[in-house]
């Protein structure tokens, strides 16, 4: 299965959903959906933005995927980022070296909107067998005198498997995740945006006195 639920998290080809963790700082209220769509990955026309979707894994399938950020109105003028990390990296990386370089993390998730969100840092931690991608919208976001909730564009739109996969090297992948997280901090006293996100990292990690929204939602 492949879930995203709302406030952060996404789980891809898992067969357990992933809790949701939303952090925000000040008066600052995100949520993040994706489309509706059947087993296939297609969208179910006429459906509401849902938190979780369901999927037919198959080797040369293309999935619609649309992790996509919203900030509520009222919301302060704030930075907004999201994080992605995929587990199975030293599994994606043989697969990747006996051909498959489609299948390389930063490849196989695709349409990626990387002039709106922009590429900021990479990290591969090997002990948990990860890499994680940090991306920043390429501008601030004010809500504050908004009417209407302002919908940022999607971080990326789809995950295709590649066709060249054996079935033998997509059983290595059958707990692959890909989880998706994101944050917004105020701008408000802060010089610049790796200011605010040191200081968001850090009262996260609870080594700040302010505090955090931490929003969870089990599956």
């Amino acid at each position: 299965s492949m879930g995203l639920t709302v406030y952060g998290s996404v789980a891809y080809l898992s067969d357990t959903e992933k809790v949701v963790n939303t952090f925000t700082v000040g008066k600052v209220d995100i949520t993040l959906d994706e489309t509706k769509v059947d087993p296939e990955g297609n969208p179910i026309a006429g459906e509401d933005r849902v938190e979780s979707n369901e999927y037919h894994l198959l080797p040369g399938h293309s999935y619609v995927k649309d992790p996509t950020v919203t900030v509520k109105a009222g919301s302060e003028e704030s930075y907004v980022r999201m994080i992605v990390t995929l587990n199975k990296l030293s599994e994606i990386t043989a697969i990747a070296a006996l051909g498959g370089e489609d299948f390389l993390p930063e490849n196989f998730v695709t349409g990626w909107n990387r002039d709106i969100w922009e590429p900021y840092a990479t990290t591969k931690d090997e002990t948990a067998n990860t890499v994680t991608y940090e991306f920043r919208y390429h501008q601030t976001v004010n809500a504050k005198d908004a009417t209407e909730d302002m919908v940022l564009e999607p971080l990326f739109r789809t995950i295709e498997i590649p066709g060249s996969i054996t079935g033998d090297e997509l059983a290595t992948l059958a707990d692959l995740e890909v989880v998706v997280n994101g944050h917004a901090i105020q701008t408000y006293s802060f010089a610049n945006a790796d200011e605010a996100w040191t200081a968001f990292d850090a009262q996260a990690a609870g080594t700040a006195s302010a505090s955090v929204a931490d929003q969870q939602q089990n599956p």
